[in-house]
């Protein structure tokens, strides 16, 4: 898994992040519609799960990416 994430380069997954978390702009995000429908208990068609799934996985990506670039970044500095 780690290797995959330092295979992705960073500064696309970013953008991808942003675009598919926020799109579509107007009225409101679909990650956030979705998780609102997730907290409410609502969130049952496959298609919301879909999407959910489609919306949600880069951020999902970029925060591990993050944690284990800072995980490996402080096992390097106390060796």
């Amino acid at each position: 898994m780690r290797q995959l994430l330092r295979k992705i380069p960073l500064v696309p997954l970013i953008v991808v992040t942003i675009f598919l978390g926020l799109a579509p702009f107007q009225p409101e995000p679909h990650l956030w519609e979705k998780l609102k429908m997730l907290s409410a208990g609502e969130l049952v068609k496959p298609i919301d799960i879909f999407d959910l799934l489609l919306h949600g996985t880069p951020l999902v990506l970029l925060i591990l990416k993050l944690l284990f670039a800072r995980e490996e970044t402080s096992a390097q500095s106390a060796n």
